[in-house]
């Protein structure tokens, strides 16, 4: 269990806490203030004569930020409130399509690149006036852009530089793509952050029946992409581990990469195992869908795919044709980007909540903290799998 009370807190805060979550990323930005105000006046009795700790208990921790539009589409970023001397956290999903606005009296739907601009009009806002500024961006905006294959554009090292450039302390992501893409900025605050025990845990609460050995269970890579993550999961769990590479068609593209023609499985047998399928995003859901049949033909039991990143861009169809032929059991994606109410509705998904794990995150780095034990959840999913296997609530 992720408890605040297990850290140790000697340092004095850098600043006073401000939360800013920018247009689209409200509703997570609500919860992880929700758990910073109830913290932080259960311990208030420890600092409320301490003048280094003035406004350190608050009802509310989110400063208000606005970005309105002229008609031309060209926008501002305005803060509400002062901002000197505190310690910033800007929040910002670049995924979120579902924010709309209005150029020459057409609507528009966000896409990347505007809530990106938007996160730099904010920071901009600041005017560096704030003790420090940290940004919180779940999905790192352009990370599947993250190296050069000839003549192309390096958009993720590009834009790590700019925040940097624009005073950016620490910037904090989750599964990144590429984790070396921090290479671009060597001498600031990267973290890339695994939800593999929110995973865990929500795999546990949703299925009371799971048997975490290597005789019942087995984790698969999708791809050669994500072999890190699933070795690190296989390893935790102490399950066994198989993968697939993809065969492309080099001779051709379509839609901007070479087809692939076939999964190659490399592995033990999934014969009559459970099998979690892990991957760091879901995009059109092609390869995880590919990947479950092959596994299906192979007599796996039940499948299980999780990802960090739902983007789910070609509908939910697919998915609950997969889910009422029998080849998808359950899938486990987070609230770190923007989810439709129609995925939320669906009986084979299951939500996987962050917010816990970011107020921890910003609520130690606040106090100047280490965060290396919260990055490495290795201790948290023993815990909890102990837990499981001797029948207790997880």
């Amino acid at each position: 269990m992720l408890r605040r009370s297990d850290r140790n807190l000697e340092n004095i805060p850098v600043g006073a806490l401000g939360l800013i979550p920018l247009t689209g990323c409200e509703k997570l930005g609500a919860k992880v203030n929700d758990y910073l105000v109830k913290w932080r006046q259960e311990s208030a009795h420890q600092y409320k004569d301490d003048v280094a700790f003035n406004g350190y208990v608050k009802d509310n921790y989110i400063i208000g930020a606005k970005v309105p539009r002229f008609g031309s589409g060209e926008a501002k970023g305005i803060l509400t409130e002062s901002v000197r001397g505190k310690d910033l956290y800007l929040l910002v999903d670049v995924l979120n399509y579902s924010v709309t606005y209005q150029m020459t009296g057409n609507t528009n739907h966000m896409s990347p690149d505007d809530h990106f601009q938007n996160l730099k009009r904010i920071i901009a806002s600041v005017g560096g006036k704030g003790r420090r500024i940290n940004v919180i961006m779940p999905f790192l905006y352009e990370s599947r852009q993250h190296k050069r294959s000839s003549r192309e554009s390096l958009d993720c090292a590009l834009a790590l530089q700019e925040l940097v450039r624009m005073g950016v302390d620490n910037i904090i992501t989750f599964d990144a793509h590429d984790p070396r893409v921090q290479n671009a900025i060597p001498l600031s605050g990267f973290e890339t952050v695994s939800p593999a025990y929110q995973f865990t845990r929500g795999l546990m609460r949703t299925y009371k029946d799971l048997q975490f050995d290597s005789e019942h269970m087995m984790v698969i890579s999708p791809d050669e992409g994500a072999t890190a993550r699933a070795i690190y999961l296989a390893n935790v769990l102490g399950l066994d581990m198989g993968m697939f590479y993809k065969r492309r068609d080099y001779t051709r593209i379509v839609n901007g990469r070479n087809p692939i023609v076939a999964h190659e499985f490399l592995g033990t047998s999934v014969d009559g195992k459970d099998v979690i399928i892990i991957d760091d995003m879901i995009s059109s859901g092609e390869s995880i869908l590919d990947v479950a049949k092959q596994l299906k033909k192979r007599k796996a039991k039940r499948i299980f795919a999780a990802a960090t990143f739902g983007l789910f861009t070609n509908g939910m169809d697919q998915f609950d044709q997969a889910y009422e032929d029998g080849i998808i059991d359950g899938i486990l994606t987070t609230n770190l980007i923007y989810q439709t109410p129609d995925l939320l509705s669906k009986p084979y998904y299951i939500n996987c909540d962050m917010s816990k794990y970011i107020a921890l995150l910003i609520d130690t780095l606040n106090h100047d903290g280490s965060i290396s034990s919260i990055l490495n959840p290795s201790e948290r999913i023993q815990n909890v799998l102990n837990r499981y296997k001797n029948g207790e609530e997880v």
